[in-house]
């Protein structure tokens, strides 16, 4: 049994919802059909699309938008960003202490092999404090709820969270459609997330920054996944979208190509993993980055979000251990609970997996956007053999987690409405004197009966996420 958030286990509907379903009852369902396909020609209008990797053919997608609006309460939404803004703190912590002098290892909270062995380990961070102490400027949370107070923390986003670009189009999209909806039901405002991320980008400007810095989006180019992102945050913040062949070093900073010459930029919020950011002291081959901008960046010259290195808390194997993490640099116990989670490089957790493969869910440990994963109850006996082949021979590079009964919310079909499993990403800024969670954040959708996953890459979709006023 699914717990149902607009209808719960019952058939009235939930208190956030009853505002809502009282207009939704009313409105002719021919109409409101037709709303969601101008919504698809509104999308595709504006260029809302995602390119879709390992595809050789129609790798551009269409993201498919849902109009039935995901909904929290003033209070549940109060609880999420208190144990939200716990994690987060708690991340911040821990990156700078496993680059500085690892107390967490050194009190045997998480081994060491998890963080000497680890890929997304930086080494050149090491004694590196970046401007303002932050390490993570822009963070994406993955939340799953299973019941009315159960809520789940699936997973942590902390190299390049992706996704904000969505919240703000399916918010501008719903205004446009739904006017009087608005102002019948009190939601609170997303659309000041651009002016909050420029914001807080400045706050953390390297310390020799004078007068109002200079921001800079730093994007792999059209042929990214999230380069309609990447654009769409320039061009809201009103500050330059540049690629690797833009920048160079000119006397020890970081300037980009203009008109008027080379400008020296502050600070980059760049959107290129960590092995193609520098080839001089990363991978050789990348031509993407800008050789040398480590260099600057470890010379206090320009601040990088999110740093270099965060990406370790990325991992899933890590993961794993947030609620000790956030107890040794908080204090407290957790707010919001893991999923359990098993690491297949124990042997007896390995043991357990491979018996129990088709009840599970199995994650490479750097995988991301749903791809190398295996969603046991919904593979084949062929599937799980071949993956339990894959565990077999890297078993450290796999976590395991049990099949949660994932929340519903109804989406409108040519049947009427239908439920389909959702997860929340909320958005987080940190900078050095405050935190701010947009409320709300990125409802992701399956848009596939039964399914689970709803990662885009997957054919999943989204929704528009209201947050009631109190």
């Amino acid at each position: 049994m699914f717990f149902d958030e607009m209808n719960g286990v019952g058939d009235r509907a939930r208190e956030p919802y009853s505002e809502y379903c009282e207009w939704f009852d009313r409105q002719d369902r021919s109409v409101l059909q037709r709303k969601s396909k101008d919504a698809e020609v509104f999308f595709r209008r504006t260029g809302i699309t995602f390119n879709v990797y390992g595809q050789q053919e129609a790798n551009e997608r269409l993201l498919p938008f849902d109009i039935v609006p995901r909904i929290i309460s003033a209070r549940e939404w109060s609880r999420l960003t208190k144990g939200i803004e716990q994690r987060v703190r708690a991340i911040n912590a821990f990156l700078h202490d496993i680059y500085h002098r690892q107390e967490i290892l050194r009190a045997g909270r998480v081994p060491v092999e998890l963080i000497a062995q680890n890929d997304a380990f930086v080494p050149q961070m090491i004694g590196m404090s970046p401007p303002g102490g932050i390490y993570t400027h822009i963070v994406g949370v993955d939340i799953v709820r299973t019941g009315e107070d159960e809520f789940f923390v699936l997973e942590d986003n902390a190299r390049t969270p992706s996704g904000v670009s969505y919240m703000l189009e399916n918010r501008e999209t719903m205004l446009q459609m739904f006017p009087e909806l608005f102002s019948r039901v009190s939601v609170r405002e997303v659309a000041d997330y651009p002016k909050m991320l420029r914001r807080s980008l400045a706050a953390c400007a390297p310390e020799g920054c004078a007068g109002k810095p200079v921001i800079a989006v730093l994007t792999p180019g059209i042929h990214n996944s999230a380069y309609f992102e990447h654009s769409f945050l320039a061009d809201q913040m009103g500050v330059e979208l540049v690629e690797g062949a833009d920048l160079r070093l000119v006397d020890g900073r970081v300037a980009m190509r203009t008109t008027e010459g080379y400008t020296p930029i502050d600070v980059l919020y760049r959107r290129i993993d960590d092995d193609y950011l520098d080839p001089l002291n990363f991978n050789p081959d990348s031509m993407l980055g800008v050789p040398g901008i480590l260099d600057a960046y470890r010379a206090g010259k320009i601040t990088l979000a999110n740093a270099p290195g965060t990406g370790i808390a990325d991992d899933k194997a890590i993961y794993s251990y947030m609620p000790e993490i956030i107890e040794f640099y908080t204090g407290e116990k957790a707010i919001l609970k893991n999923v359990p989670t098993w690491r297949c490089s124990e042997p007896d957790a390995l043991a357990y997996v491979l018996e129990h493969l088709p009840e599970l869910v199995v994650k490479e440990v750097h995988g991301s956007g749903g791809y190398g994963m295996l969603v046991g109850p919904a593979a084949s006996k062929r599937e799980c053999a071949d993956f339990a082949a894959k565990l077999k021979a890297r078993p450290s590079n796999y976590i395991a987690q049990p099949t949660l009964a994932l929340s519903t919310v109804p989406v409108i079909t040519r049947s009427g409405l239908a439920p389909r499993h959702v997860d929340l990403r909320p958005f987080v800024l940190v900078s050095p004197n405050r935190i701010d969670i947009t409320p709300g954040g990125l409802t992701r959708v399956a848009m596939k009966a039964g399914s689970l996953v709803v990662n885009s890459s997957q054919g999943g979709g989204t929704k528009d996420t209201w947050v009631l006023q109190e």
